[in-house]
């Protein structure tokens, strides 16, 4: 027998680089800018909804829910969907709630890929793509995205059209995109349609970060799915941790055509089977909350960029425009920096603050060794106390 009893295709993964950073954290007293949390409460009409579900276990929510999720929730992700996107669904068919976006990425990716299937992406990725690619036993083929001139990220329109081949089964899309901020433009979205369907492939779009698109990005968000030809390929995921500061309760969903649904769901059953009973309910009344919540958390997001951005250029960082999302990415080069790893695993003792080094999100990690992530979805009074710090790195 081996050393080591994890399957061989697993071991390239450890512990994650949110774990490792967010213990620096805590053993060092740092304040914790890597991962992306929130240090407040969401709506008090989803948390008063919760707690009297748990009180009065109405309709049962403190036992098993249905696996599609309850009925009150998937309505509320239907409305939602027609609401903001203008995508019809049926809430029996073409909804099913998950464990978070996580477990809907990862039900997606095993439902839909066999060994050797490809599935394009765009690097940096999310942590977990690639966890849950190789759980399938298929093959990533990364796109890069780098900033240009302007300091926005951007993809090589040829690089994109060679990841797709005779064995590429879907594309993963993430947008806003984390880290970068990024949220693809029109053109952008057009193309990856296009290819998409000259390949016959499938698309699973991670959408968490929907309604956190900035008023000064370049472009509004537009999901793929909305796209002629894109409906009836595409399984869009969201969830309601980002857009509601309540990412411990786990609550996702994934939308779209019925097979496609239905394949997620045949794997997801297998997984969690189902989760939050009595946060779905109030899950459903967020959802439900008028126009004023979802700007106003925007707006409020938008400050906070913009002061922790203050800071970071003050402290000596180029910072990329970030459009959307929780995140600023920021080149460590003109702080003398070379290597990203190193600078956050030093940077607590250095300044007191915790940020996580972009370049474990590549395939290619030359492409990101200069750059770092910092989360501004934290209170102004730890955004002005991190800002301070920072500027001991100038000195």
């Amino acid at each position: 027998m081996t050393t080591d009893p994890l399957v061989e295709r697993m071991r390239p993964f450890g512990t994650t680089i949110f774990t490792e950073m967010s213990a620096l954290a805590v053993r060092t007293g740092s304040i914790n800018l890597g991962q992306g949390f929130p240090d407040t409460d969401g709506p008090a009409e989803m948390l008063e909804a919760a707690a009297r579900a748990v009180r009065e276990g109405a309709g049962l929510a403190n036992q098993y829910p249905p696996l599609p999720g309850i009925p009150a929730l998937r309505a509320a992700i239907a409305d939602h969907e027609r609401r903001f996107w203008s995508l019809p669904r049926d809430p029996d068919t073409e909804v099913v709630v998950t464990a978070g976006a996580t477990e809907a990425i990862a039900a997606a990716i095993l439902a839909l890929c066999e060994r050797d299937d490809e599935v394009v992406t765009f690097e940096p990725y999310y942590d977990s793509y690639a966890a849950s690619i190789t759980l399938a036993g298929a093959v990533r083929r990364p796109v890069t995205l780098r900033p240009g001139p302007d300091g926005r990220y951007g993809f090589d329109e040829g690089e994109l059209r060679a990841a797709f081949g005779p064995r590429t089964r879907l594309v993963l899309l993430n947008s806003p995109h984390n880290p970068t901020g990024k949220v693809f433009t029109a053109a952008e979205l057009a193309l990856i349609a296009e290819l998409s369907q000259e390949h016959n492939t499938y698309a699973v779009t991670d959408e968490v970060y929907e309604h956190l698109v900035f008023t000064d990005a370049a472009e509004p968000h537009v999901p793929l799915a909305s796209l002629p030809g894109m409906r009836e390929r595409t399984l869009r995921i969201s969830s309601a941790g980002k857009t509601f500061s309540c990412t411990g309760w786990k609550v996702g969903w994934a939308t779209g055509p019925a097979p496609l649904v239905s394949a997620l769901m045949r794997v997801k059953q297998f997984l969690t089977f189902v989760n939050a009973g009595p946060l779905q309910p109030a899950v459903a009344v967020a959802l439900g909350l008028p126009d004023t919540y979802f700007t106003g958390f925007r707006d409020q997001l938008q400050a906070r960029r913009d002061h922790l951005t203050a800071g970071l250029t003050e402290a000596g960082f180029t910072v990329q425009p970030s459009e959307g999302t929780y995140f600023v990415t920021a080149d460590i080069t003109p702080l003398g920096g070379t290597d990203g790893i190193t600078f956050c695993r030093e940077l607590p003792e250095r300044c007191g603050v915790v940020a996580v080094p972009t370049q474990v999100f590549y395939d290619h990690q030359e492409a990101g060794r200069h750059l770092i992530r910092f989360a501004f979805c934290k209170r102004e009074s730890v955004i002005d106390e991190a800002a301070q710090r920072l500027t001991k790195l100038g000195s």
